[in-house]
């Protein structure tokens, strides 16, 4: 991808639309009965028809082989390479729900988990709990003291909340406790740099602590933490694109990296009619929307194909509701891979649309993973999606003389 520096030179402020819809976790395997993934199952009318009249692709998030985490995934398809903007998922998650880091707080992404009798791993997202239930295991967890060390412990959303720790002298160099899997123990969490040895002294104090304090407790009777990290450095989307951009968004992961680089946050509850429907509310105000649909990607992690192929679905009906507007760039995609057969992230590449009335047709006919190999973009870096979106909004000017 040509440096952001050259884009920022080239790039032109415009009347002109972008709507980048990312559906999480859209790319598939195929099931075993009848050879088909999640995305060839779904009977998806308007996303073919998007499909037909644009040209497709398909994305590597970080690169090839490499199962990229969500935020890796997003940073990608903002134009921003995951490789030089390293953003710990605790961060995000901070971000997300509005807590004030500090420069020196280290954050961390927590999951309340399930372990059985000997404390191996059962459930990693302790059955999904309420969000009602994580707000009261933080209380508890809030109230266990760290010598010199200020604790906080806030809910996020469901089975997750977020860890902060605030003192002089730490570091966020920490290796996470969450193993990814089940049937295997918690990690101890380890310093990758010498630094961070009384940081992870601190952490690993806290998780003691804390598996006493859910002992009695079910499903959720463990935590499990990843993503340390503190607050980065990053060039705001708005300065590089002059764009004025803003996010719809119900997880707030999403909404913290939406955040960090210089988006306008709008909140959702209910589902992608209401994400559209704030679209459509805040339309003439901004030029580039971030639509993000989490449902894809949940239903993926838990092997349940159906569910996803419903939850495609749902995105496919509502998505009138967007083409009435006739912005004049559309983009679909993912961050990734979360294949239901898989039940977790992959290194996938993810099926991508690209709809303008100034794109080259292609002879792709419908919006799957299948034909989306035959695409005209072909194969290619996500961080390519950008400066593709911007040319074809009209939005980028020419490169040298």
């Amino acid at each position: 991808m040509i440096a952001l520096e050259h884009i920022r030179q080239i790039s032109v402020a415009s009347p002109s639309k972008i709507v980048m819809l990312v559906i999480d976790g859209l790319g598939g395997l195929p099931a075993l009965k009848t050879g088909k993934t999640e995305l060839e199952t779904a009977s998806t009318p308007h996303l073919d028809h998007l499909a037909r009249n644009g040209v497709c692709g398909l994305i590597d998030p970080v690169g090839s082989g490499i199962t990229p985490g969500s935020g890796p995934g997003h940073l990608a398809l903002f134009g921003y390479d995951p490789l030089k903007f390293t953003i710990g998922r605790g961060v995000l998650e901070a971000l997300g729900i509005g807590f004030e880091l500090r420069e020196d707080d280290i954050a961390a992404r927590g999951n309340f988990c399930t372990v059985d009798g000997q404390g191996l791993i059962i459930d990693r997202r302790a059955g999904r709990i309420t969000t009602d239930k994580c707000a009261e295991l933080c209380e508890m967890l809030s109230q266990i003291k760290l010598e010199g060390t200020e604790l906080f412990v806030s809910p996020v959303k469901e089975h997750r909340f977020l860890f902060v720790l605030r003192s002089e002298g730490l570091a966020a160099e920490l290796s996470d406790t969450d193993p990814q899997k089940t049937g295997v123990v918690p990690n101890i969490t380890l310093a990758t740099k010498p630094e961070a040895r009384h940081t992870a002294d601190i952490v690993n104090a806290f998780i003691d602590e804390a598996k006493g304090v859910l002992a009695g407790q079910r499903p959720a009777n463990m935590i499990l933490l990843r993503g340390f990290s503190r607050l980065p450095y990053i060039p705001s989307i708005g300065e590089i694109y002059k764009l004025k951009p803003v996010a719809i968004a119900r997880y707030p992961m999403y909404k913290g990296l939406a955040r960090l680089i210089g988006m306008k946050i709008f909140e959702a509850d209910n589902g992608i009619k209401e994400e559209l429907a704030i679209l459509a509310d805040c339309y003439s105000e901004h030029d580039f929307f971030y639509v993000h649909v989490k449902e894809t990607d949940s239903a993926g992690e838990d092997g349940d194909f159906k569910r996803k192929v419903q939850a495609i679905e749902e995105v496919d009906f509502a998505l009138p509701q967007l083409l009435n507007l006739r912005p004049e760039v559309i983009i679909v995609t993912g961050d990734h891979s979360t294949p239901a057969l898989l039940k977790g992230h992959s290194w996938h590449p993810v099926p991508f649309l690209l709809y303008s009335p100034w794109c080259r047709l292609d002879k792709v006919r419908e919006f799957s993973e299948s034909a989306c190999a035959l695409g005209g973009l072909g194969r290619f870096p996500a961080l390519d999606i950008m400066p593709l979106a911007m040319a074809n909004a009209l939005k980028l000017t020419k490169f040298g003389a």
